[in-house]
């Protein structure tokens, strides 16, 4: 599992990027003040869905910068990693350009200690890049305790299941347009003037907070949105 906690309020920065794959293996998700959505992946073992999630959330971020995650230990996701945040770099000579590290990409792994099965403690060890000032997951547990109670088949003993792979990528989709367009987080909320019926605050989605869109979807509104497909060739 590889997760990130930044606090609560504040507004997000492009250099403090921190990157959340996180729940069953499925779900991969990138966070910024307040968790945000963008990439999952499936597969039978976590070890098997790394690497695509990995390469997911390169190709979203902002220009495939460097992000800082965070760990629990897994050697699949220092190899991933190492692997998929590499650039060339050019040396003008001919032949194919050394890869060097991405600037700014770190891992830190928190490892729980357990003594007959009850944590003692955590250690927490800086891996690579500059060790993240707040490696725990609080929020993000809080947010798998969100989902599983939005998302019938993250539940247990449910009827519910997403047995292929579209049904579980559509219900994905449709949680994380749900997440980050159509409710507004009270943490987000921002002061503002001027607002109907007397509020002080203004309702706002992640997706507002880093500019994907200017105001809160709703479901008659993503329900009834004209979309056209082009086909390629």
């Amino acid at each position: 599992m590889l997760y990130s906690s930044q606090g609560k309020g504040a507004e997000p920065q492009r250099a403090e990027r921190r990157c959340l794959p996180q729940g069953r293996t499925a779900l991969f998700v990138v966070q910024w003040s307040y968790p945000v959505l963008v990439a999952w992946s499936s597969a039978r073992s976590e070890d098997e869905a790394a690497p695509e999630g990995l390469r997911q959330t390169r190709q979203r971020t902002h220009q495939q910068a460097g992000v800082s995650w965070i760990g629990d230990g897994r050697a699949v996701y220092r190899r991933e990693i190492r692997r998929t945040h590499r650039d060339p770099q050019r040396t003008g000579r001919r032949g194919r350009p050394p890869l060097v590290p991405t600037p700014g990409v770190g891992l830190t792994q928190v490892v729980k200690q357990r003594r007959r099965g009850r944590v003692v403690g955590v250690e927490v060890r800086p891996v690579r890049g500059e060790p993240v000032t707040f490696p725990y997951r609080v929020h993000e547990e809080r947010l798998n305790g969100v989902l599983r109670d939005r998302w019938n088949a993250l539940t247990r003993r449910t009827h519910a299941f997403a047995k292929e792979t579209p049904t579980w990528d559509g219900l994905v989709t449709v949680c994380l347009l749900e997440h980050n367009g159509l409710r507004p987080h009270p943490a987000l909320r921002k002061p503002a003037e001027s607002l109907p019926n007397g509020q002080r605050y203004r309702r706002r989605t992640p997706a507002m907070v880093i500019s994907l869109t200017d105001h809160v979807w709703s479901w008659e509104e993503f329900l009834t949105l004209k979309h056209y497909h082009h086909q390629k060739g």
